[in-house]
């Protein structure tokens, strides 16, 4: 396993902030920063695609995959990303194969994966009490190996921004269209639903369940309005969401502060919101 001590050793040097001298508080930071920027830019398709509800539906099946690992003696670090997955996967087969709206497919294993999750958890209250770090998450507890994972999974996305942005952007505006221009619709939506799945997953052991699709909105929303162009939104989002997990990281520490870390970052992204609706309609008012 690679050592990743040199890298957190230099974390105080270039932030001479005491609460980042402890170590897991080093961990935390190297795992939003690689965190934060998959979600912004994922956040950026949801938002052009209108998948909001899909990624909530996949943070909730967080509860299926706990459940899920806890009953049958499974790691739920890796139950919660093979549900997540497998759901992401089937409402994208459903909804291609059966002509309902995506609203609709959605809803239906939405509805299904929660009422499974809450079934499981009845017949055991202990499980009820290691569902909680997952309704809240808690990103100070992340190990190593899970930010080796977190770091692999980065290169993944990195790779596949690169190589499909520009096509998935297509399949946003028109799937037909797109398909025209011979990008392979179905494929593009399959990778995307399973890359966006594993993401969210990810990002609800850092700031739960509740707040999990914020992490991926708001800051596309707050690039929406701080700019007009495709790729100016995807670079702005990448500002808002890492910007915003590193403040809210060292606020969340402070003595006087003492809040949930996932609760402050994602109200830092709100911050930001409101700070780009003010642009926004000074912008509207200097073009009328």
């Amino acid at each position: 396993m690679p050592d990743l001590t040199a890298l957190y050793d230099l974390i105080p040097r270039l932030l001479p902030f005491q609460c980042l001298e402890a170590r897991f508080m080093q961990q935390a930071l190297v795992a939003l920063l690689l965190l934060a920027p998959m979600t912004a830019a994922m956040g950026v398709q949801v938002v052009n695609f209108r998948m909001a509800f899909f990624a909530d539906a996949i943070s909730h099946s967080a509860f299926a995959g706990v459940a899920v690992g806890l009953l049958f003696g499974i790691d739920p670090r890796f139950s919660m990303p093979a549900l997540g997955l497998g759901m992401g996967l089937g409402i994208i087969a459903v909804q291609r194969r059966s002509g309902l709206s995506a609203d609709t497919v959605i809803g239906v294993f939405f509805s299904a994966m929660i009422a499974f999750g809450l079934a499981v958890v009845s017949r055991d209250r202990s499980l009820a009490r290691d569902l909680q770090r997952f309704l809240y998450g808690d990103i100070l507890t992340i190990s190593q190996p899970e930010i080796l994972w977190l770091a692999g999974l980065f290169v993944v996305l990195l790779a596949y921004q690169a190589w499909g942005y520009n096509r998935m952007l297509a399949i946003g505006i028109s799937p037909s269209l797109a398909q025209a221009h011979r990008v392979r619709v179905a494929g593009y939506q399959y990778s995307y639903a399973a890359l966006l799945a594993v993401v969210t997953i990810f990002a609800v052991w850092a700031v739960g369940v509740l707040l999990v699709s914020a992490l991926l909105i708001v800051p596309a929303a707050a690039a929406r309005n701080l700019t007009r162009s495709a790729g100016g939104m995807f670079w702005w989002a990448l500002v808002v969401g890492t910007t915003s997990a590193v403040a809210g990281l060292l606020v969340s520490a402070q003595d006087w502060a003492r809040t949930a870390t996932g609760a402050t970052v994602i109200l830092f992204t709100c911050a930001w919101f409101v700070a780009s609706l003010g642009v926004a309609l000074l912008r509207k008012e200097q073009a009328l």
